[in-house]
């Protein structure tokens, strides 16, 4: 097995799972399928190809949060014209979104043929990138590129990515039959706006202890003053 790492950080991203009507929610950590429609759109796959999607469902997924982020909730005035005046109306959409939030996911696969796809896929995409909304772009680095690693363990051992607490939390992609696992609805089926479909996975949570081997600047802010 191989471990494709992804670096998703933005000033602002919302993984929306349940959301409906005029509040739009986000998760704590990445969905299956924002990230899979994140994978779709660097493929060039259409909203309206759910075929194109099946080689993307097999991918097992992880998440390691390395910085949760702090929740900010945002909210738009709409106002509807009718035909007649009664039918004009005026409401609020509220949004929520992380802000500065930094994780890293892994996505595992026996057909490491299928990871490189997606590495080059994702460093020249065919369509724009967002982090579960379109006004949220990804900072870069997105790609880390392929560790030949399980994908737990490549979560595990990966340099953090954020100043950090000794400890992180860790969503994995589990067996249905894990006693510590529990269901949820966002393995993706369809992105068509006409009839969105998602099916249920196993997932399990837990926390790790975090490497120490962070890398450090060699950056010395002093270096230009000599010996003043």
């Amino acid at each position: 097995m191989a471990t494709l790492l992804l670096r998703l950080a933005a000033p602002l991203q919302s993984w929306g799972q349940d959301s409906k009507f005029e509040t739009r929610k986000t998760n704590r950590e990445p969905t299956k399928s924002g990230i899979i429609g994140l994978l779709a759109a660097s493929l060039g796959i259409r909203r309206e190809e759910p075929d194109r999607l099946k080689m993307l469902q097999s991918l097992r997924c992880g998440v390691r949060v390395d910085r949760e982020g702090v929740l900010l909730v945002d909210f738009h005035a709409v106002h509807k014209e009718g035909k007649a005046a009664k039918d004009n109306a005026s409401y609020i959409t509220y949004r929520h979104y992380l802000a500065d939030a930094v994780f890293l996911v892994g996505l595992e696969s026996g057909d490491e043929a299928l990871l490189h796809k997606l590495q080059n896929a994702l460093r020249h995409p065919e369509f724009p990138l967002f982090l579960g909304r379109r006004s949220c772009p990804p900072t870069l680095p997105l790609c880390l590129g392929i560790r030949n690693q399980s994908l737990e363990m490549a979560l595990t051992q990966e340099t953090p990515l954020a100043s950090h607490s000794r400890y992180a939390r860790l969503v994995l992609e589990a067996a249905p039959e894990d006693p510590k696992s529990f269901p949820r609805r966002d393995q993706p089926l369809s992105f068509s706006q006409r009839h969105r479909q998602y099916g249920f996975r196993a997932v399990c949570e837990k926390i790790i202890e975090m490497p120490t081997d962070i890398q450090k600047t060699e950056h010395d802010p002093f270096a230009g003053w000599g010996d003043q």
